[in-house]
């Protein structure tokens, strides 16, 4: 008698939680042990849409859980309850959550607390659904860097039945927080997703590019510049856009590409600061494939994202991290990434390090990425469907800086 296969919600409302978990739902819906019921949150809305276009994904349910300025609780509130009515209809086996958002952490909780509603309701009958944690295991140590991100990924850490970290440094924090049961280290599924979208363009899928983007610019060396950390508005992006102002007049010929994050905590002092200067080029956000493609012809990165700390070392590009701690020290370990933190003068020094001194950007171009090898997303779904470790085990081999 075969094995019915297991129902798998797959719960995402950000565009990097819907880059992540795209390659894990295009296996999921051709893979025979599993069923697949996908939700879309909502919690990034334009910025979401295309990623789903581009990787050809429908959502089976969507949440509108969004509206200007609402604080985190509101958001909160609006999730665990449109959650709970969803998973109340659908009865998943498994739950399965990216990463640290506000959404990852409330259908966390909501698959949780789903234990109680539906024995007290269902005559005794147990519905246990099970939470599986993809990029589990990442930490800072500090609950307000980045806020609220660290503190979310802690707590699913804590309720979450399965653990797929992406690092051996990942799957430690998790036992050093007594969490030792399911711990898996499986490679990042940014990486395939990655691997994905540069195959499609390769076949000549043609990415999206805004006008600004020519190829003549594009054929330039640049550096490519993202930044929207809650931790960082106000007088962190002060710093981040003076010291950018301040490179720009030092390297005149430098081209510095910057897609801005659509929060006006960004778009404010961005705009302001550096929409006047010839060599800086601002554009709209960009949808994936775009970005992908910059990112592939792009000679720095300069950042505060987490996933471009695993994409950029992908991709042979030096990235500095804009930030004063990361949840992904591995990169830092391996030397494709430096911490730089955000003040002017740290941006302004660790830049042009890299542009004056072509053997120190040489041996951060060329050292290896610790993060995935495109092949996260099988070993996920052989260990949900009962595989062991021992064939889906992530072992990169790279040496320290």
């Amino acid at each position: 008698m075969s094995k019915a296969p297991q129902k798998v919600m797959v719960v995402f409302g950000t565009r990097p939680e819907a880059i992540k978990v795209a390659p894990l739902i295009l296996a999921l819906k051709n893979d025979p042990r599993f069923q697949l019921c996908t939700v879309s949150t909502g919690q990034h809305r334009e910025m979401l849409w295309p990623i789903l276009d581009w990787f050809d994904i429908k959502p089976d349910h969507t949440l509108d859980v969004m509206a200007p300025k609402q604080p985190l609780a509101f958001l909160s509130g609006k999730l665990l309850a449109g959650l709970h009515t969803l998973m109340e209809a659908e009865q998943p086996d498994v739950v399965m959550v990216q990463g640290d958002t506000t959404t990852a952490f409330m259908a966390a909780l909501t698959a949780y607390y789903g234990y109680d509603y539906y024995v007290r309701n269902e005559s005794g009958k147990r519905h246990h659904i099970q939470i599986a944690h993809i990029e589990a295991g990442l930490r800072t140590y500090d609950n307000y860097a980045p806020f609220p991100e660290e503190v979310n990924r802690r707590l699913i850490g804590h309720i979450a039945n399965w653990h797929f970290a992406p690092t051996a440094t990942a799957a430690e924090a998790l036992f050093k927080e007594g969490i030792t049961q399911n711990v898996f280290i499986t490679g990042n599924p940014v990486i395939d997703a990655l691997h994905l979208t540069v195959e499609r363009i390769g076949d000549g899928a043609t990415p999206n590019l805004p006008a600004e983007l020519t190829e003549d610019v594009l054929s330039k060396p640049y550096i490519l510049i993202t930044g929207h950390r809650r931790e960082s508005y106000g007088e962190g992006f002060e710093h981040i856009c003076k010291a950018i102002a301040k490179l720009s007049k030092r390297y005149p010929q430098q081209i510095f590409i910057y897609p801005v994050h659509l929060n006006q905590h960004v778009q404010e002092p961005v705009r302001a600061m550096l929409g006047n200067l010839p060599n800086v080029i601002l554009t709209q956000p960009l949808d994936y494939p775009a970005f992908v493609q910059v990112m592939r012809r792009a000679h720095i990165i300069l950042t505060d994202s987490g996933g471009l700390q695993e994409e950029g070392p992908a991709l042979g590009k030096p990235v500095l991290v804009m930030r004063e701690v990361t949840e992904r020290p591995e990169g830092i370990m391996a030397g494709t990434c430096r911490l730089i933190g955000t003040s002017e003068k740290g941006i302004f020094d660790n830049v042009s390090d890299l542009l004056d001194n072509p053997a120190t950007y040489t041996k951060m171009a060329h050292a290896v990425n610790p993060y995935g090898d495109g092949l996260a997303t099988q070993r996920i779904l052989n260990l949900l469907a009962g595989e062991g470790s021992r064939t889906n085990t992530f072992t990169p081999a790279y040496n320290k800086a």
